[in-house]
C-alpha cells in the first residue's frame, strides 16, 4: 500500500514576540507543532528569537516596506501557504485626549490599527488561495470600555474591534475565520513601554491635567504589586489555541475578570452609569 500523504504542517505568523502574550504564544504554538513565524521590531529581539529555535523575522508595523518584506519571506518559505495569522503587536500610548498631538496619535494608530490592517489585508490573498485561515486580532477590554488617560489606546482598539466586525462579515463563506481576544490586565511589559511613551510624548508641566500626571507616572515607574486581576500570558494563549484550533472559533475571547465584568456591566447601564464604574475603578490612579 502506498504511504499515507503527510499531514501539512501548521504554521502562523506572530507579532510582537519580543517578550508578553506573543513571546508565550510562539513558545507555546511551536510545542503543539505549528511552524511559528516570529516576529520583532529590534535586530537584538529577532536574533534571541533565533537562537531559541524560531523562524524569527524582523516586522515593524509602523512601516509598510517592513510589512511587505515579512509576508514576502513567509510567502517565500511556505510555497504561498499560511496557515494563520495572529496580530498581537501593539502598545499604549497614555495621556489625556487633549494632550495628544495630532502626529502621536498618528503614531498609536499606525502601530495598533493601520499596521495590523495592512498585514492582515496582505496575508488574506495566500488563505483565499488556499481557501481556508485563521486570524486572529489581540485586542483589549479597552476595545469596548473608555478608562481616563488611555485614550489613543482605546481610539487603536475601538477602531480595530469595527474593522474586524465588518471583516469577519465580508469573510463569510470564504473558510477564513477572524477571532478578537480582549484581555485586561496581563502580566507583560506593557506598562514598562507606556511609560516610555509617556515621559517621550505627553507635556506634563503645561497641562490642565499636570496634577494627575503626577499620580499616573509614579504608577507608571512603579515596578511594585500588579493591577488587581492580573493573569499571566498563558490566560490569553489558551484562548489563542481555541480561536486557531477549534472547528468553530468564537468571533470574541474574553479574558480576566474585567473584561467579563465590564462587558455585562455595559449591556444593562446607561452610558453616565457606566461612566461611574469606570472611574471609580481608576480612582486610585487620579487621587
Amino acid at each position: 500500500m502506498p504511504d499515507a500523504p503527510e499531514t501539512p504542517t501548521r504554521s502562523i505568523l506572530i507579532t510582537g514576540c519580543s517578550s508578553g502574550i506573543g513571546h508565550a504564544a510562539a513558545h507555546a504554538l511551536a510545542k503543539r507543532g505549528w511552524r511559528v513565524f516570529a516576529t520583532a521590531r529590534a535586530a537584538a529581539d529577532v536574533t534571541r528569537l533565533e537562537e531559541e529555535g524560531f523562524e524569527a523575522l524582523p516586522l515593524d508595523l509602523a512601516d509598510s516596506d517592513s510589512i511587505e518584506a515579512a509576508v514576502a519571506a513567509v510567502q517565500a518559505r511556505t510555497a504561498g501557504r499560511l496557515t494563520a495569522l495572529f496580530n498581537n503587536g501593539a502598545y499604549g500610548q497614555p495621556g489625556a485626549v487633549e494632550d495628544l498631538t495630532r502626529a502621536v496619535l498618528r503614531e498609536q494608530l499606525e502601530t495598533n490599527l493601520l499596521g495590523t490592517h495592512e498585514l492582515t489585508a496582505r496575508v488574506l490573498p495566500m488563505m483565499r488561495a488556499q481557501g481556508h485561515g485563521r486570524i486572529v486580532h489581540n485586542s483589549s477590554v479597552l476595545g469596548f470600555a473608555a478608562l481616563p488617560y488611555r485614550g489613543a489606546y482605546i481610539c487603536s482598539k475601538f477602531a480595530l474591534e469595527g474593522l474586524t466586525d465588518t471583516l469577519r462579515q465580508e469573510l463569510t463563506g470564504s473558510g477564513i475565520h477572524i477571532s478578537l481576544i480582549q484581555p485586561g490586565p496581563i502580566a507583560s511589559r506593557f506598562r514598562e513601554n507606556a511609560y516610555q511613551a509617556f515621559k517621550a510624548n505627553i507635556d506634563t508641566t503645561h497641562s490642565a491635567h499636570a496634577d494627575t500626571y503626577r499620580k499616573v507616572e509614579a504608577r507608571l515607574a512603579s515596578q511594585e504589586g500588579k493591577a488587581p486581576f492580573t493573569l499571566g500570558p498563558e490566560a490569553v494563549v489558551d484562548k489563542l489555541i481555541h480561536a486557531l484550533e477549534s472547528r468553530r472559533p468564537k468571533p470574541r475571547y474574553a479574558v480576566t475578570v474585567p473584561t467579563h465584568l465590564f462587558a455585562a456591566l455595559k449591556r444593562v447601564l446607561s452610558t453616565r452609569g457606566m461612566d461611574r464604574v469606570l472611574l471609580r475603578s481608576t480612582r486610585d490612579e487620579r487621587e
